[in-house]
């Protein structure tokens, strides 16, 4: 009689009468072949039509649509009576308390579960389905997801007591492993619908899993049952955060939203639980879904304060997740530590990070750090040496990435104090704090691979990273024993002395070495001192770098002489020689060290060594011509260390040398020198303050001093400009001059700079939100031209924009003309001093003409 009813209410009436009076009186084990192979395939055909009707009808329904919409009522009545007449099915079997064999009811669970799929599939597409007038049904609607849910439920208890063991054939196992799937394709029908329903379709799909975890290990499809779980904490992790966000713009604390904050954090914390259960059983399993691992901490990190790109929530919000649902996540690290192909994952060199991810990988391996000294010294060792990067190295190029985070910059909460609670501190400090905290528990095994990550930071392109690199290489020679001090400083200084002084790396190791002589034990200096001779000219280009203030008092005295001996033989080989451009290198490092002596050790040094290096730096300004010294950079060094040494010496200047040096000066700014030269004659300007211009000298100079001054304070470049403020502020509190003042100040956009500087107030205040906005747009345009750099991005074809270009203005007429000026009294005071060389008159003649023929071009 069953197989032949078609009509709706007849089917299910008849149903009824089976499951309700023929049912019971069946025994357990003949229930699949006497029942369910016989009912199900009838009722699955009859659950298809009814829903295949349901959808036809549902695309016309409309308020005025009386009858179409009672046909669609009684549709959806039905469902509702086919959903209980099963779920009283599935409660009967449950009810005899006693293990099932599946054998017994191999039909039902399946059939069932395609049901309930089907069923939470059109509640979930209901808006669509239903053409936007659920009103019209959604009493209905909502008592046909309740009944599916008391199915589920029901059949989640019957599987429960289904029993397989290792007697159990491929077969069952094989079904068993079809249910698990297919309550986790439910789970993603059902992830937006309800908390409760989800979290327990999932609590059932980790508890089989586990119940049957030798039978079902090697058949389970762990990536997609891995996969699911992180998509679903990472929805459930968005919607705290959305709720957060909502809370924090309608400035709501209490009520319906907090509450449903709180059960979605609770639904976060109880995903992480079944992410660390599921790990800790099937861990061996997850060699290809690694990634799905390391993506899920990234993503949760790019969307939590303190990221560029995390929504504006309140802290006490903040807070919450933290506590609730990120310490739960926590251990699921500890569980990954061991396992290689999550460290082969997370220290990959190829991992092309979008920017929001940048932070969150070094935040993540800065938490890798953190545990790893807990971890047996296998696991250390795995991660130590790495595959293709060592955690050192894969954290200093996780840092270099973080170009946004460390400009703006982003704190993050520390215990500087013990007992003390936690403080914001920038990025660049915590990671610090966080790194040294690594090195000093690292065991020295590893110090090669912890060597070689920091000498490649300080080597590398990134100055910040290579400030890093310095700060914790410091910290290792601090922790560790004078030996190791005395052993990494030898071997600086032996790179700084093979490689070329105009390698750039050459700086940053200098300033390692500068640092870390400091650290070291006297007698270790000492040795130092002997091994690289101060007397010998070789050994000047490590001493250049040095400063002996680090050395103790004897030896710095003795260290000082030799070095302006030596510095001064090499000087006046150049300035006795033949003056070739080529030979300049090693005069440059000598100037550096003589500098370096005349700076850190100037109470130490004789008067005699002082008048000797006081008269080859009078030698060497005779040499310079302006243009020469623009297009050579060797020369352009040189006169840095002039100028610096220069400094030193102002207040020995004599009349002749001042004027020589400004009219030099004044000539080279017109023909737009490099930065560091600029910056070189900003500092010369600011030690001006301390001297008195001799009276013959002031008729060239002060013109010129305050020329160059009025040109640095309207440099475009930020840099300069800004060294040019404070420069100009040290010479107006010293200078004796006060009259040159307000002639360095001949525009009131130049008054108004110093006056804002002084008072220390800014043109433009940038917002915080601005400031993050620019510099995420910046890391954009960083990140493509890194791509691009790499020969991932083709070129546009696209010609480049020509710079503005603007007409010479008033003041650098001044400037040149100042120039000449002074040019002209040098060569009258050396007149007066001796014979001039033959040259010099043709020479004069040929600059008469060429301003004969200026003169001419003004008529």
């Amino acid at each position: 009689m069953y197989q032949e009813s078609e009509d709706w209410t007849e089917h299910i009436r008849v149903l009824r009468i089976l499951t309700e009076m023929f049912l019971p009186h069946i025994s357990l084990e003949d229930l699949e072949e006497t029942f369910f192979s016989k009912v199900l395939p009838k009722t699955l055909r009859f659950f298809d039509n009814l829903m295949s009707e349901l959808s036809s009808e549902a695309k016309g329904l409309t308020s005025q649509s009386t009858e179409l919409c009672s046909t669609v009522r009684n549709l959806l009545q039905t469902m509702v009576q086919l959903l209980e007449t099963l779920t009283g099915c599935v409660r009967y079997v449950c009810s005899l308390q006693e293990c099932v064999s599946l054998q017994s009811i191999r039909s039902l669970p399946s059939s069932v579960l395609y049901v309930i799929k089907s069923t939470f599939t059109h509640c979930k597409d209901s808006e669509s389905v239903y053409c936007g007038h659920l009103h019209l049904i959604s009493d209905l609607l909502q008592a046909v997801f309740k009944e599916t849910y008391s199915l589920q439920k029901q059949l989640m208890e019957l599987v429960d007591l289904i029993s397989i063991g290792s007697a159990s054939t491929e077969d069952d196992i094989t079904y068993m492993v079809s249910v698990i799937h297919t309550v986790l394709e439910i789970c993603s029908v059902i992830s937006n619908m309800d908390h409760a329903l989800h979290a327990n379709t999932w609590k059932f799909i980790i508890k089989q899993s586990l119940k049957h975890h030798s039978l079902l290990q090697c058949h389970l499809k762990h990536s997609d049952i891995l996969g699911g779980l992180c998509r679903d904490t990472l929805l459930s992790f968005d919607s705290c955060l959305q709720l957060a966000e909502q809370m924090k713009v309608s400035e709501i604390q209490e009520g319906t939203d907090i509450r449903l904050f709180q059960k979605t954090v609770k639904l976060c914390r109880f995903f992480a639980n079944s992410l660390v259960h599921y790990t800790k059983e099937f861990l061996a399993c997850f060699s290809d879904s690694c990634s799905q691992l390391h993506q899920l901490f990234l993503q949760i990190y790019s969307k939590f304060p303190h990221s560029l790109y995390a929504p504006e929530i309140l802290e006490v919000h903040q807070d919450e997740i933290s506590r609730v649902f990120l310490v739960a996540l926590d251990p699921l690290i500890n569980q990954l530590l061991p396992f290689s192909p999550f460290m082969e994952q997370v220290l990959s060199e190829n991992l092309g990070l979008p920017p929001e991810q940048q932070l969150p990988q070094c935040l993540l391996l800065l938490t890798i750090m953190d545990k790893l000294s807990s971890q047996s010294e296998e696991v250390q060792t795995l991660w130590n040496t790495g595959k293709s990067l060592s955690l050192f190295s894969a954290l200093f190029f996780s840092f270099q990435q973080c170009c946004g985070e460390l400009s703006l910059p982003v704190r993050l909460p520390e215990v500087v104090s013990t007992g003390q609670p936690a403080v914001p501190i920038t990025l660049y400090h915590y990671v610090c704090v966080h790194l040294c905290s690594f090195i000093a528990s690292t065991l020295p095994s590893y110090f090669p691979q912890l060597e070689c990550a920091l000498l490649d930071a300080v080597l590398g392109s990134s100055m910040i990273t290579s400030l890093l690199a310095m700060d914790s290489w410091c910290f290792l020679a601090r922790y560790g024993t004078a030996e190791l001090c005395a052993h990494h400083v030898n071997v600086i200084a032996h790179l700084v002395k093979a490689w070329p002084s105009d390698c750039s790396q050459v700086s940053a190791l200098g300033v390692l070495l500068k640092r870390m002589l400091f650290l070291m034990a006297p007698e270790h200096q000492a040795k130092f001192a002997h091994k690289f001779l101060p007397e010998e000219v070789e050994n000047l280009a490590v001493w250049q770098h040095v400063s002996l203030r680090a050395l103790n008092p004897d030896l710095r005295i003795q260290v000082a002489s030799q070095l302006c001996t030596a510095g001064l033989v090499r000087c006046r080989w150049w300035l006795n020689g033949s003056h070739a451009l080529g030979e300049l290198p090693p005069v440059n490092t000598a100037l550096s060290v003589l500098l370096a002596a005349c700076s850190s050790a100037d109470d130490t040094l004789e008067a005699e060594l002082k008048a000797s290096v006081l008269g080859v730096l009078s030698q060497f300004w005779s040499f310079f011509q302006a243009k020469q010294v623009s297009d050579e950079p060797c020369l352009q060094k040189t006169l840095c260390l002039l100028l610096h040494l220069s400094e030193f010496f102002i207040q020995e200047l004599d009349a002749q040398l001042i004027t020589q040096v400004f009219a030099l000066q004044s000539f080279l700014l017109q023909l737009h020198p490099p930065d560091h030269v600029r910056l070189a004659m900003v500092d010369f300007l600011s030690s001006m303050g301390k001297v008195f211009i001799p009276q013959e000298a002031q008729r060239q100079v002060v013109p010129q001093l305050s020329c160059l001054f009025a040109s640095l304070l309207a440099d475009q470049t930020w840099l300069i400009h800004q060294h040019a403020l404070e420069a100009f502020t040290h010479f107006a509190e010293e200078t004796r001059h006060e009259d040159v003042v307000p002639w360095c100040l001949n525009s009131e956009e130049a008054k108004n700079k110093v006056v804002n500087f002084l008072a220390k107030t800014t043109q433009v205040e940038e917002t915080r939100e601005a400031r993050t906005e620019r510099l995420k747009q910046e890391r954009i345009t960083w990140h493509a031209q890194a791509l691009k750099v790499d020969g991932k991005l083709e070129s546009t074809g696209e010609p480049v924009a020509k710079k503005a270009c603007h007409p010479p203005s008033e003041e650098q007429y001044k400037a040149a003309v100042g120039t000449m000026e002074g040019a002209v009294e040098a060569v009258k005071l050396l007149l007066q001093k001796g014979s001039p060389p033959a040259w010099l008159a043709v020479k004069l003649e040929a600059l008469h003409t060429a301003i004969a023929t200026l003169r001419d071009s003004l008529r």
